[in-house]
């Protein structure tokens, strides 16, 4: 049995790596091998450049030849000695006057034949095969070098195309054995001979399809194209750093992954091969302890990698640069000859369509073709189709520029229900709008095209999505106060566990304040976010800030996290989530502000794919959000919700107690950190207020904020107080009325509480200071803590309550950490 090497122009690129393949040649335990090389690493692109130089009658061609001489011969010097080496630097010498024959020749009519050029071009293939085999010799095993000029004979189909004719190479091969009997043969990759024995090259990537034949016409048990990447990637790994090597792919796969400009084999190269089942495997011979990826036939019993789960797609592949060509009017519906025309005026202009797409209406056909050449494309089918323009019978020939298109490739995805669904699926919740789509009946390849723009998202989207690598989400904390700063150092400290255990990658690419921001492509360390803030930031501006942050092409997904109380801030959260953005939020202006404004909002996330969630604006980290949309979504109807909403208030009403005054319980809360700066911004009840609208809202009920009564427990009188110490100073004027409700409570075994209610059947809200019986949840709470009661359907006689800490930067950042990680969830995250 025969086992077939390539080895391309890096593997054989220097003296050094030469000698490396001679290693490998002589450990490769196979009893008969063919080694098929290619010139040198950038001799091929040299010699073109001669024959460039030669008919533009530039005298330089000269000395660029001495410069291909020199490459070799300081090669041959460094890898040879004695006879080898004279025996080598002869025939050299020998080639480089042919050479300078012909490139004056050349030179003198200025121009070159495409069979002079092919004889020029495949001289680096002739001198690395002869270094090769000298080096193999010198390690004392019996070598052949063989010039495939003289074995491998095709023909001509086009100008970048040639088919092998097998049964004439088959004689040539036979009779070359019977003249040189080997069972380790070097031979020349990319050139061979017309049926007329006129020096020919197999063109393109032509050293593979060189190897491709050989082991056909050998029948090798298996062909190897050494080279330097580990092997076949599941997607392009300087696109998506979380790449897997596909360890095998079936021969269809392979093709279709090679024809949308993954970095595997040209497709033709895989056809010979293919006739005979011989596997063919991609190895980096820098890395020789990587198994690289086997294409072959797949056993029918195939079992996946397990590092794939499964997964039906094997690959992913991106070709950039496209336009779509939409051709439409209802004149082509049921017209026989109408695609004939349209694609015979393509082809008249040479240009290449990649894709195609047609509806079975027949009003338009849409198609891709490079970019470069589509206005050639437009102008001849306007040409064609002028008549029908004119008539109407065509409506229109557009062009959509600025295209790419990303295809999807796996021979399991024939006949696996829901893998289009999970491939549209993962795209629309990177908000990337799909142009147009083409599958064949084969089911191997899902292709679509997309903006440019959009392109490496939608690959590490969908990747993400097949392949559960991380889940991958920039975001940007606004607001790095308290809240923001606790949920900062929250991120630092689980960063590490998510990425590890839950495949979530959160990447902060920028912080910013109301002056100063800091802002990174990669995401900043979180371990010194104050630092840069202090030291490297610069003057803050919001439009900059989400352009950096959702500009990074490398992350499908984008966050912005508003940490701030600011309705400037939250006006934005609209123009946001249109952009594709999701939007995280304790800040309760956006959904407590005007009503118009907030349906807006709420209209917007659900006829998108962006999340908005605001678990934190009204228990901090108390799930009461969510709890009501179980609720409604689960088919129950809310009666009633109420509440004690504040922290500050839940704890101002719990101490005052006994013989304490008002005043006094304010002073101690204030001097422990429990209130605002200014106690009255705490007193006056409108954050309670905000949170009732909020779930009044939430309930389906169309309120305003100005619409709910609000008991404020400010005095009239110190509403207009310079200051919070001026407040202070006067409040306890007014304990008396206070003292006096506390005291009529406590005469009827009740407690005092400031509450929040929502009222469903009479649609409306209120904030108020209510008394409760001593035995009643709302009576038996202790320090800051939040208590809700939510009266349904369902829970008519029971109310369901959620009690805990409903304040504090701690619980507050928790709640929003929750959110975050709920819309990786979302996005594709294992749950």
């Amino acid at each position: 049995m025969w086992s077939v090497h390539k080895f391309g122009g890096t593997c054989v690129g220097t003296s050094q790596r030469i000698k490396n393949v001679g290693e490998i040649i002589v450990n490769d335990d196979t009893e008969r091998k063919l080694i098929v090389v290619s010139a040198m690493s950038k001799v091929t692109d040299m010699m073109y450049d001669l024959i460039y130089k030669a008919q533009s009658r530039n005298d330089s061609y000269l000395s660029a030849l001495d410069a291909v001489f020199e490459k070799h011969q300081l090669t041959a010097c460094d890898l040879l000695d004695g006879d080898e080496l004279a025996g080598f630097l002869s025939r050299l010498h020998h080639d480089i006057n042919n050479l300078k024959a012909m490139l004056r020749a050349i030179y003198i009519a200025g121009h070159a034949t495409e069979s002079f050029t092919d004889f020029v071009v495949g001289h680096g293939e002739l001198w690395s095969a002869q270094m090769l085999a000298a080096v193999v010799r010198k390690n004392g095993i019996d070598c052949k070098w063989m010039d495939t000029r003289e074995v491998l004979i095709v023909n001509p189909t086009s100008s970048n195309q040639v088919d092998p004719d097998f049964s004439e190479s088959e004689k040539r091969l036979e009779k070359w054995f019977s003249q040189s009997p080997s069972n380790t043969i070097i031979a020349t990759g990319f050139i061979a001979s017309t049926p007329d024995n006129i020096p020919t090259t197999l063109k393109r990537d032509g050293s593979d399809f060189s190897a491709a034949i050989m082991g056909a016409l050998l029948r090798a048990h298996q062909v190897t194209i050494w080279t330097d990447v580990d092997g076949v990637y599941s997607a392009d790994p300087r696109k998506v750093s979380e790449a897997v090597i596909l360890r095998t792919l079936s021969y269809q796969e392979a093709w279709e992954m090679s024809y949308f400009g993954a970095n595997v084999l040209h497709p033709r190269t895989i056809i010979p091969v293919m006739r005979y089942d011989i596997p063919i495997v991609i190895r980096n011979i820098f890395n020789l302890s990587a198994p690289g990826t086997m294409i072959c036939r797949p056993p029918v019993d195939e079992n996946e990698d397990e590092q794939i789960i499964d997964s039906p797609v094997k690959g992913f592949a991106t070709i950039d640069n496209l336009a779509l060509v939409n051709v439409e009017g209802t004149g082509m519906a049921g017209v026989p000859g109408t695609a004939n025309a349209i694609f015979g005026a393509v082809k008249d202009v040479g240009a290449n369509v990649i894709m195609i797409s047609q509806a079975s209406s027949e009003h338009s056909v849409c198609f891709a073709v490079p970019e470069k050449e589509v206005k050639a494309v437009a102008e001849a089918l306007e040409s064609k189709f002028r008549e029908a323009l004119n008539a109407g019978r065509l409506s229109q020939v557009a062009i959509v520029p600025n295209c790419s298109i990303l295809a999807a490739v796996g021979q399991k995805m024939a006949s696996t229900p829901g893998v289009s669904a999970t491939l549209f699926n993962a795209l629309a919740k990177a908000n990337i709008n799909i142009r147009a789509i083409a599958q064949g009946c084969s089911e191997y390849n899902i292709t679509v095209v997309l903006k440019r723009e959009d392109c490496i998202r939608a690959l590490r989207a969908v990747h993400s999505r097949f392949y559960l690598s991380r889940t991958t989400i920039a975001m940007g904390i606004i607001g790095p106060g308290l809240i923001g700063a606790t949920l900062l150092d929250q991120l630092r400290d689980q960063a590490a566990v998510l990425k590890e255990d839950f495949n979530i990658d959160l990447r902060v690419m920028g912080v910013t304040g109301s002056r100063t921001m800091v802002l990174s492509d990669t995401g900043i360390d979180l371990s010194t976010w104050r630092e840069l803030l202090k030291e490297k930031g610069e003057v803050a501006d919001l439009e900059k800030f989400t352009q950096l942050v959702h500009g990074n092409h490398f992350i499908p997904n984008t966050v912005l996290v508003d940490c701030t109380a600011d309705s400037n801030v939250a006006s934005r959260y609209h123009d946001w989530l249109r952009r594709g953005i999701h939007v995280i939020t304790p800040n309760k202006k956006a959904n407590s502000g005007p009503l118009d404004q907030y349906l807006k909002l709420r209209s917007l996330q659900r006829k998108s794919y962006t999340h908005y969630f605001y678990e934190a604006t009204v228990g901090a980290g108390l799930p009461i959000i969510s709890t009501l949309r179980g609720l409604l979504e689960t088919g129950d109807h809310i009666l009633r919700i109420e509440g004690i909403f504040s922290g500050t208030l839940s704890y101002l009403f719990n101490s005052f107690v006994g013989t304490r005054s008002f005043s006094e319980v304010v002073a101690e809360a204030k001097e422990a950190g429990y209130t605002e700066p200014d106690p009255r911004d705490d007193l006056s009840g409108t954050d309670v207020a905000r949170k009732v609208i909020i779930l009044a809202r939430e309930s389906g009920l169309k309120l305003e904020l100005s619409d709910l009564p609000v008991r404020s427990l400010v005095p009239e009188p110190l509403k207009a107080c310079a200051s919070a110490e001026e407040f202070m100073k006067q409040l306890p004027q007014f304990d008396e009325e206070l003292a006096k409700q506390r005291q009529e409570a406590e005469d009827a075994g009740e407690v005092l509480r400031y509450v929040g209610v929502v009222d469903a059947i009479n649609k409306e809200g209120r904030v108020e200071l209510r008394r409760y019986k001593k035995d009643h949840p709302f009576a038996q709470l202790s320090g800051s803590d939040n208590i809700i009661a939510f009266t349904t359907k369902r829970y008519k006689e029971q109310p369901l309550i959620v009690r805990g800490p409903g304040a504090g930067a701690q619980v507050t950042a928790g709640g929003i950490f929750s959110d975050i990680l709920r819309l990786a969830s979302y996005l594709g995250a294992p749950s």
